[in-house]
């Protein structure tokens, strides 16, 4: 038994392998720049030097030095780690945002694209009221009624983002349902659950994940742009966006309160972008390879 599970552990490590050495250079520096900003989330507690909400006001608007690597803001707060802890938040709601209007949104539009007629005429009738207003009018139009706030965030987010992923989902589709194995699927009397999601849905989904790597970082500005309104994450939490607005009165006084936060916000989103031209490019070199 344990022979067996240590070459099946060797098999497997073996084609991670050979699957990585296929990742694109993109793919490889993405991957590193977000997983290194996960980690350093996910220890906040361990790497973080000051408790994120300690304000000091001896050491008020002190520039970045080695006791606080990236200064303090006005109350004394070491911005560090604020920032470490900032991931948590930042990359949670951007995770949430972007893959629960992806799960919805892939599935109504594969089904949509499969069944046609009045499904689909309703479907995309209600996603085009959906994309008819400006995604982030229409967010903050939905956040002035709900009010500020993470899970009224979750809420207007949840309500339009998936349209995206419809239309996406829907187009792969229409182009599926007509192919040899949707057809000898039907022929064996498979019902269309199983058609749809079990064998149609792994070939029309690429798209869609190459796409929520950008939707990740628009989620995560777009959250970030909330609470720099104060419409999302609000203070004292320690959220990238509301950072950057707590330090725009003093951005010549104390440049890094807000240049900082900012700084690490383009750099998670230039990661995120990375991976989702890397994934790209992989999903072309595979559907290149099937050819």
């Amino acid at each position: 038994m344990s022979t067996y599970t240590t070459a099946s552990s060797t098999l497997l490590s073996t084609r991670i392998s050979r699957e990585m050495a296929l990742w694109p250079l993109s793919l490889k520096i993405g991957f590193g720049i977000v997983g290194t900003i996960v980690v350093a989330g996910i220890l906040a507690p361990v790497i973080a030097p000051y408790d994120p909400f300690f304000q000091d006001f001896t050491a008020a608007l002190v520039p970045p030095n080695l006791e606080h690597p990236l200064g303090t803001d006005m109350l004394g707060r070491d911005i560090f780690s604020r920032v470490l802890y900032g991931i948590r938040i930042d990359m949670q709601i951007g995770f949430l945002t972007t893959y629960v209007p992806m799960i919805y949104g892939v599935a109504l539009g594969a089904a949509a694209g499969y069944f046609g007629g009045w499904f689909d005429t309703v479907v995309m009738r209600v996603l085009d009221i959906a994309m008819a207003f400006p995604f982030l009018v229409l967010i903050i139009v939905i956040l002035s009624i709900l009010g500020p706030g993470v899970q009224n965030i979750y809420i207007a987010v949840f309500l339009v983002a998936w349209t995206m992923y419809a239309r996406l989902a829907r187009a792969e589709m229409l182009v599926e349902r007509n192919k040899d194995y949707i057809l000898a699927a039907r022929a064996l009397g498979y019902g269309s659950g199983r058609i749809i999601f079990r064998h149609a849905l792994p070939n029309i989904v690429n798209s869609s994940i190459v796409f929520s790597m950008a939707d990740f970082v628009l989620n995560i500005l777009l959250v970030s742009g909330l609470s720099f309104l104060g419409l999302g994450v609000q203070p004292p939490a320690p959220e990238w966006g509301a950072m950057i607005a707590e330090g725009r009165d003093f951005i010549f006084q104390a440049w890094w309160i807000s240049t900082l936060p900012g700084l690490v916000l383009v750099l998670a989103g230039t990661g995120l972008s990375l991976v989702g031209d890397g994934l790209a490019q992989r999903f072309g070199q595979r559907q290149q390879a099937l050819l």
